[in-house]
């Protein structure tokens, strides 16, 4: 691996110029596809082998023509005070609202208030339901528009108007501010840490070209593919943190080799050919997490995953191919580590100032010391920090977000509200139950003993008369519960009316199916939670021979699995104290606390594992290196950090700014999944990695090292450490067959 990486490096310095060109077309190919691609369609969010799926796709079926799928969109008016909805003024305000909505385009139906018994006890609050051919993310922006514009004429009449429904629904917009913010705390880090401007702006550079091309393609493909704007803020997120970092260790291994003296098409591909093998394999473990979110069965996680690790992938190729060639470019404006700002004269005697830079011990070369003469108690003190921290997950409650958990200042969330005052909390997530009485002798009959039973049910506060289709064996029944959409009480109602199904099934050879939003949400809840232990065991199994073919080594890959679960955990409590429990959940703009997001369990353990491993790759690879090389197990892991802690510490700042910035995102499923990764990447980096890793690789010692010498034959050679490289080390090239290279640098 690392000789096959090390020619790559160099053939990538020599041939700059194609390979720049390559990756140049790429990006005008995929931007160019971009921008002539039709618009993505719709998001379906099926959940293959639920009830509330099943019960969907039975009303396709039997009901033919109603667009089951179709978006909806809800209008609330409220009267003035003292003044009743009823009154005869807001009743023909309404109605010519009313009018106007069922003439627009894509429009199935409206109704009536009035007719439909949508007016509250009192009076004061109202609403129309409107039904749409297509879904949310297929409607016209005219048709959208139209919805929000329909309000006006009853504002001007005085009435207070809000709409709300997945009709609104335009999909995730990230906060782009955020990210500004997130991608110049990126180069600020850069900077200090690579020494030059020129250095810093490689990793951002190749890292924007690499998201360009992955989110470009996205782009093309969300049409055909059925992807939504989630699937891109995803992408985006994750391929420009690894882009930055595995641009970063490149960039930073080539400034190592220089100060060796290297010559730099032999420091670009010695570069490649170590950090670049271990940007290989970090990659695989991202890619290996991303695309198991295929066991969970739900297409868009599926797709989520897959498309993310697409850009992981670019991110990887990136790395391997346009950084050694931009380095060629560069020249000699990318200085050896340690050197500050010497003039080309004084670069003959960087090797002297080199051993004396490094003759002085680092910051990592202490905190490892450290570590190593403390072990337990900074073991101890690191496992009991983030096991405190991870308690509330075990409070946790999963649901999806609705209009409640919206900003207070958008109308869905107003919309909501008033819903809730005027007619309840659970008029917000109504249960839609479909009766299958085709196998029924009496249709009619099993449609009335179903509505009678579940309204003998406790936390019921209506159910509608059944709605047969045109052949009279299935029908639909709503039923409004007397607790909002995300709580507890209405999750115990959907299982009660499920229990009950068996009741009627008996009774009457009808079938009772529960669906709805509400349903669906349940459903998708419980399908993630039954997922999560196969995912878990695949992912992490299979990154666990990964990781023992890379540091051949049983316990160290034992000991990076769990440390991912520790950090994970605490991730996942740090989430449920803020949006959940409301901690400091005002420093990050979270108005409203509720259940947590249903996959962000599953997520976070498919990419802050992958994350994880990552810095887990990078640092101890580095020590396996030296340990390979001769050192002892205590001053490998010095050596290690001496080399790599300073890296690594600014990978994990900057995709902390990276995540973070998703954080001012208005949507919040985009702002729970940046603060989650930002606080995984803190608690991994920076408890894990630097100090319980240091600190049970020294209570190991040598047996941290330890593998079967029945395994050690069979596991293939990979030689991540770049043993292979030792037979390009030729005294005679030297610093001075630089100056021949520099006749090509352009």
């Amino acid at each position: 691996m690392a000789t096959f990486l090390y020619n790559l490096g160099r053939l990538a310095f020599r041939r700059r110029h194609f390979v720049a060109l390559i990756w140049v077309a790429l990006l005008t190919l995929a931007g160019v596809g971009a921008a002539s691609a039709p618009a993505a369609g719709t998001t379906s969010f099926s959940i293959p082998g639920t009830e509330a799926q099943k019960a969907f796709d039975l009303l396709e079926q039997r009901f033919p023509g109603a667009s089951a799928d179709g978006a909806t969109g809800r209008i609330v008016f409220k009267a003035p005070d003292g003044q009743k909805m009823t009154d005869a003024d807001n009743k023909a305000t309404v109605a010519k609202t009313v009018k106007e909505l069922g003439g627009g385009t894509e429009v199935v139906s409206v109704t009536d208030p009035f007719t439909t018994n949508a007016v509250s006890k009192d009076g004061s609050v109202a609403y129309t339901s409107v039904k749409y051919e297509v879904p949310g993310m297929e409607l016209a922006d005219s048709t959208r528009e139209s919805l929000e514009a329909a309000g006006d004429d009853a504002r001007a009449a005085g009435l207070t108007v809000d709409v709300g429904g997945d009709a609104l629904e335009a999909g995730a917009e990230p906060g782009a501010a955020g990210e500004i913010v997130g991608i110049a705390i990126a180069a600020v880090v850069l900077v200090i840490t690579l020494g030059s401007i020129v250095a810093a702006g490689l990793p951002l550079l190749t890292a924007i070209i690499g998201v360009g091309i992955g989110v470009s393609t996205i782009t093309v493909l969300a049409k055909a593919l059925d992807l939504g704007d989630t699937t891109s803020t995803l992408a985006l997120m994750i391929g420009l943190a690894v882009g930055i970092d595995y641009a970063l260790f490149i960039v930073s291994r080539y400034r190592n080799e220089l100060a060796e003296g290297r010559d730099r098409e032999e420091a670009a591909g010695r570069a490649t050919g170590t950090a670049g093998s271990a940007v290989v394999f970090a990659g695989l473990t991202v890619v290996i997490a991303l695309a198991g979110l295929a066991v969970v069965n739900v297409p868009m996680l599926t797709k989520m995953g897959l498309a993310a690790a697409g850009t992981v992938v670019i991110a990887v190729l990136i790395a391997l191919t346009m950084i050694p060639a931009m380095l060629g470019y560069a020249g000699r404006k990318i200085r050896p580590a340690g050197e500050k700002r010497k003039s080309s004269k004084e670069h003959t005697s960087s090797d002297a100032a080199t051993s004396q830079k490094q003759a002085k011990p680092n910051m990592g070369t202490r905190w490892a010391s450290f570590v190593i003469r403390r072990p337990v108690a900074v073991l101890v003190l690191g496992v009991v920090g983030l096991g405190a921290i991870a308690l509330p997950a075990t409070q946790l409650e999963l649901g999806l977000p609705d209009d409640g958990s919206q900003s207070t200042s958008t109308t869905q969330r107003r919309a909501y509200d008033t819903l809730s005052e005027g007619f309840g909390p659970g008029f917000n997530g109504p249960l839609m139950i479909v009766v299958d009485a085709k196998d029924s002798d009496d249709p009619t009959a099993a449609f009335g003993d179903v509505a009678d039973g579940i309204k003998d049910l406790k936390d019921v506060v209506t159910v509608t008369p059944p709605a047969p289709n045109k052949a009279g064996d299935t029908a639909t029944i709503t039923v409004i519960p007397n607790s909002k959409p995300s709580s507890t009480q209405t999750e115990d109602l959907v299982h009660a009316i499920r229990d009950k199904g068996s009741d009627f099934k008996a009774d009457t050879d009808a079938e009772v199916l529960v669906t709805g939003t509400t349903a669906m949400n349940i459903d998708f809840s419980q399908k993630l939670n039954d997922a999560l232990v196969p995912y878990l065991a695949l992912v992490v199994g299979l990154a666990f021979l990964l990781l023992i073919v890379v540091f051949r080594s049983i316990l160290v890959p034992l000991k990076a699995a769990l440390g991912f679960l520790l950090s994970v955990l605490a991730a996942l409590g740090a989430v449920v104290a803020v949006f959940q429990w409301g901690w400091l959940s005002g420093l990050i703009g979270v108005e409203e606390t509720g259940p947590i997001m249903s996959m962000m369990p599953i997520f976070m353990v498919g990419v802050v594992f992958g994350l994880a491993m990552d810095y887990e790759v990078f640092l101890v690879t580095r020590m396996r290196e030296a340990f390979v090389h001769g050192e002892s197990a205590s001053q490998a892991v010095v050596t290690g950090f001496r080399h790599s802690a300073r890296v690594v510490v600014a990978a994990a700042i900057i995709m902390m700014a990276v995540f973070g910035g998703f954080i001012s995102s208005g949507e919040s499923m985009i702002k729970m999944i940046g603060f989650g990764l930002a606080i995984a990447v803190f608690f991994d980096a920076f408890v894990v990695r630097m100090a319980i890793v240091p600190a049970v690789l020294a209570l190991l010692g040598k047996k941290a090292w330890w593998l079967p010498k029945w395994l050690d034959r069979a596991l293939p050679n990979v030689d991540v450490e770049g043993e292979g490289l030792r037979v390009h080390d030729d005294p005679a090239k030297g610093s001075d067959a630089d100056e021949d290279r520099e006749l090509v640098r352009v």
